[in-house]
């Protein structure tokens, strides 16, 4: 049942409140002035929050500022017999969800208050859906090695500095990268991922920098590119060992003016972008053969994080196995299951040659293959192929 707490200083106005509002089958809890009403908030959660403008001692809007440090997502609507466009206008800056006057209209009234549930069960929904987010991006390992990697990104996420990861493939560089986004100041900003080996060589550039109508035959409208794309966030360059020189050349000039061009543009583009790059290769080898540019390494490099394999932590297996057990159970909708203490020891065993993404993928096929409690037998016989 929804949760409505009344602050009003008359208790005509507050037991009438109570009875429309508890009629229509809404939970109702009564505060005579401010300070009463901010107690009970402490204590308690509600769904809207209904507030006298007018009251002794503390007023309706030093009660909303107060509100708006404590529950800052509970929605509040002001109530005023002696409400003007100014009182309203002021409410809703300070962070109201509405303002109505006295005499109250019914109607009114449970529209506003069916609305700001709306916004309510939105803010509870979305931080749900951020929190199952953040927990599929999530880097888990309690080891020394991992730690380093951690506390790492945590350090240098505040910043703007441009960090390069390096790492075998399948150890979790996107989610170093993805911990540096979410922890920076640009995480309300967008994080836009490119693929740089993905993609042929001769597209690259239009993926990157984007393209006028036009620039080439297949280019029937303008289409903005990562760059432009990620503005205002950050922009992942994964495997950008692969991309090709030219590309490298023109992210070197994007990296060094913070504009980059359109193909088949003529006018410069200022784009506000931080840069994090990752590769499975020794940039310094390949800067010897001539493939990668000694210049973009060092812009790229501000930041060196080297994310460890698999095999040089055996002590996260554990905590991985648990953490990919229940979700991909969640995902499947099953039962959780369990590994018994002699399957952790075999799974510790193994020379994981694709690190995490093999690690997940051999714990999903025994939870579809084995019953609720997998033993060291189970592991022996469906991950025996992938030693």
């Amino acid at each position: 049942m929804s949760r409505i707490l009344v602050i009003d200083d008359e208790r005509s106005i507050r037991n009438t409140l109570k009875d429309i509002l508890e009629y229509e089958k809404y939970q109702v809890e009564l505060a005579e002035d401010g300070l009463q009403g901010l107690e009970t908030l402490k204590n308690h959660d509600f769904d809207v929050v209904l507030c006298d403008i007018k009251m002794p001692g503390m007023d309706g809007i030093e009660v909303l500022q107060k509100i708006e440090e404590l529950k800052p997502d509970t929605p509040v609507v002001m109530i005023s017999g002696h409400g003007n466009i100014d009182t309203a206008v002021e409410s809703i800056k300070k962070g109201a969800f509405d303002f109505i006057e006295k005499p109250l209209d019914l109607n009114r009234l449970l529209i506003t208050i069916r609305n700001a549930m709306d916004k309510s069960t939105l803010i509870t929904e979305t931080k749900t859906l951020k929190k199952k987010v953040n927990k599929k991006y999530e880097i888990i390992g309690e080891s020394a090695a991992i730690k380093k990697v951690k506390d790492m990104a945590d350090r240098v996420a505040p910043t703007d500095a441009r960090v390069l990861i390096t790492g075998a493939n399948g150890t979790g560089k996107e989610l170093v990268a993805r911990r540096l986004h979410d922890k920076s100041n640009r995480a309300s900003g967008p994080f836009v991922e490119v693929n740089c080996a993905a993609i042929p060589s001769e597209l690259i550039e239009s993926e990157l920098f984007g393209h006028e109508k036009g620039a080439f035959t297949s280019a029937i409208k303008q289409r903005k590119g990562k760059f432009e794309q990620a503005n205002g966030g950050t922009l992942f360059l994964d495997e950008i060992g692969d991309m090709s020189l030219s590309a490298q050349a023109k992210v070197l000039r994007a990296l060094q003016e913070n504009e980059i061009t359109r193909v088949g543009g003529d006018s410069p583009i200022k784009v506000d972008v931080r840069v994090v790059a990752a590769t499975n290769k020794n940039l310094s080898e390949e800067i010897e053969k001539n493939n990668f540019r000694e210049d973009l390494y060092h812009r790229l490099s501000v930041i060196l994080i080297h994310v460890p394999d698999l095999n040089s932590r055996p002590e996260d297996i554990p905590l991985l196995a648990d953490h990919f057990t229940e979700q991909i159970c969640t995902e499947y909708g099953m039962p959780l299951k369990k590994l018994t203490p002699e399957a952790i020891a075999e799974l510790q065993k193994i020379h994981w040659t694709g690190n995490i993404r093999e690690f997940r993928n051999v714990i999903e096929r025994l939870i579809i293959l084995c019953d609720k409690t997998i033993t060291a037998e189970d592991v022996l016989n469906f991950a025996a192929p992938l030693k």
